[in-house]
């Protein structure tokens, strides 16, 4: 491997002396687990779960004693918002558990989360952003000032809206990709917030510090939590919540040393499921007190059953050498291990006392166990940009920004409708059956032009209904022309927004593809042409658009 100098530090260690928390060497009490499953681990699975799956893991993440579950983002999709809903409307929801929805800082977004979670008796809003240099360069190219906006926006709204509900509903704010955020902005940001949500003894905000990719030794993160919990408004308000994922399968190192730095709060998910290589996986975290004479406060006694619900609604499978849960993990096939192990049992038969047989760091019996030697994919969750690069990488075809946002809420729609994943090349059916060179109801076929003036005539064959008819019309441009040759015909007054066009192939000789919008009241339609003629390719946009606005009628 020759390229390891391409790669630098993406962290940022504090300044100054946060290392309180080297003098600890145990987690005394549990923290406060939320359970992520339904959001962070569901919009990782290749199929994410039906609603009636969601249902039935809610209820079991209940009966193990989770408090706060995080239910989804509920302006995701129809399904999350469903979800919301069904388990607030059927009382599904314990009279001591506190459910949690997500939302970027957007106010149609902050709306429907806030509509999604009417009626439920506890909730958690918990609004993010990215705050790392790479997000701020990269893919939103805005200052520091313009990210502290996008938060403090979405807090003032998140506030406003709360004032108009009832029932008991908390704030969260996590600055994204925390771990790749220098100190003192992450604690800025937050402090902005912070300073808007005005946190009580009675009405504490969480503030989540999210390992969103791990970059860093364990001992780092926990130096950059300890900053933050000694330069944060309000401390004693205060919940702050450790979010750690696994790149570097430290995150239950990372959960482990945050909590001595000062977390109070644990996000994660049963097993570890989440994106890439997963969240921190709260068994391994709760069974690792457990085995040190600290009750977690979750009730994982009966792993097998766990797992059997787990790889059920979820399509996952749990490793046979996850710590605790997999098949194998209190196995021995070692001659040596086997003796060493039966010994361990026999002396504890005869001599009790705490727990300490050669290699079972717990007893298989507590968890229901017994001694046995014995990649872009599409689906519900997906979002325009990945739509948006499968159909420029593998189709040549580069979408206007607005254009790539409606087809990647369509893509979503059928898979979320039809609850699978969507491949490559049905991505690309859809987009062509649904937009391009569309002519089920109206059909251009001859078009010839003249000038006219300093204007364009264009004399138009076209077949509408059971008819067809030729007449000619003038416009400032070729599309123009066409398109008013149309608004007779149909008797439509749209407008003609915007047109864009490229060769598919990038040479001269390659086909053209264009893409028109057209807009009708408050309604905007688009169309996809694909020509070996730029000029034919635009007018067959322009067709494919005006069959939309009559397909809808």
């Amino acid at each position: 491997m020759n390229n390891c100098n391409k790669y630098a530090r993406q962290y940022f260690l504090p300044q100054g002396n946060y290392t309180d928390w080297i003098a600890k060497d145990r987690i005394e009490q549990a923290p406060i687990w939320c359970s992520v499953d339904l959001r962070d681990g569901n919009q990782a699975l290749v199929i994410p779960m039906s609603l009636e799956e969601k249902l039935d893991f809610f209820v079991h993440l209940c009966k193990l004693g989770f408090k706060e579950i995080e239910v989804g983002f509920p302006a995701a999709s129809e399904t999350e918002y469903r979800f919301c809903r069904e388990i607030i409307e059927r009382d599904l929801i314990p009279d001591d558990v506190t459910i949690q929805v997500l939302t970027q800082s957007r106010e149609h977004i902050i709306q429907k989360t806030f509509e999604a979670i009417r009626g439920a008796k506890h909730a958690i809003v918990h609004l993010y952003n990215s705050t790392s240099v790479a997000q701020r360069e990269q893919v939103f190219k805005k200052n520091k000032e313009e990210i502290v906006k996008i938060a403090t926006f979405g807090a003032e709204l998140c506030k406003a809206y709360r004032e108009k509900e009832e029932g008991d509903i908390r704030f969260e704010y996590s600055p994204e990709s925390f771990t790749g955020t220098e100190p003192e902005f992450a604690a800025e940001i937050c402090n902005e917030v912070i300073s808007i949500w005005n946190p009580t003894p009675e009405d504490k905000v969480i503030i989540n510090l999210p390992v969103t990719v791990s970059h860093s030794m364990p001992h780092v993160y926990a130096s950059q939590v300890e900053y933050m919990c000694k330069n944060l408004k309000n401390r004693e308000n205060l919940i702050i919540s450790l979010h750690p994922h696994n790149d570097r399968g430290c995150a239950v190192a990372d959960s482990e040393m945050g909590l001595l730095a000062g977390g109070d709060r644990i996000e994660g998910t049963l097993f570890g499921n989440g994106e890439r290589t997963g969240n921190v996986d709260i068994i391994t975290l709760a069974l690792n007190m457990y085995s040190q004479g600290v009750d977690p406060g979750l009730d994982f006694s009966d792993l097998p059953a766990i797992t059997e619900v787990y790889e059920r609604v979820t399509g996952m499978h749990v490793y046979e050498r996850q710590p605790y849960s997999g098949k194998l993990v209190f196995a021995a096939f070692s001659g040596s291990h086997q003796d060493a192990i039966a010994k361990g049992m026999k002396w504890r038969e005869e001599k009790g006392g705490v727990w300490n047989v050669p290699y079972l760091p717990i007893d298989p019996s507590d968890v229901g166990r017994v001694y046995e030697a014995d990649v872009i994919r599409i689906n519900s969750q997906s979002g325009k940009g990945g739509i948006g690069y499968i159909l420029e990488t593998q189709y040549n075809h580069v979408l206007p920004p607005k254009m790539r946002e409606m087809f990647g809420y369509h893509v979503k729609s059928i898979s979320d409708h039809e609850h699978r994943e969507l491949k490559p090349q049905e991505v690309y059916e859809i987009f062509t059956r649904d937009f391009v060179n569309l002519t089920d109801r109206i059909e251009v076929g001859k078009v010839s032009y003249t000038e006219e003036n300093e204007n364009v005539k264009a004399k138009v064959t076209i077949r509408f209904g059971n008819g067809e008819q030729t007449l000619s019309a003038i416009g400032n441009g070729s599309l123009d022309a066409v398109s008013n040759a149309l608004k007779e015909v149909t008797g439509k007054d749209y407008t003609l927004q915007s047109y864009t066009q490229h060769a598919l192939e990038g040479k001269s000789s390659s086909k053209a593809a264009s893409y028109v919008s057209i807009e009708m009241g408050a309604r905007t339609y688009w169309g996809v042409g694909i020509d070996s003629d730029i000029v034919m390719a635009s007018v067959r946009a322009l067709v494919s658009a005006v069959n939309e606005m009559l397909a809808e009628e």
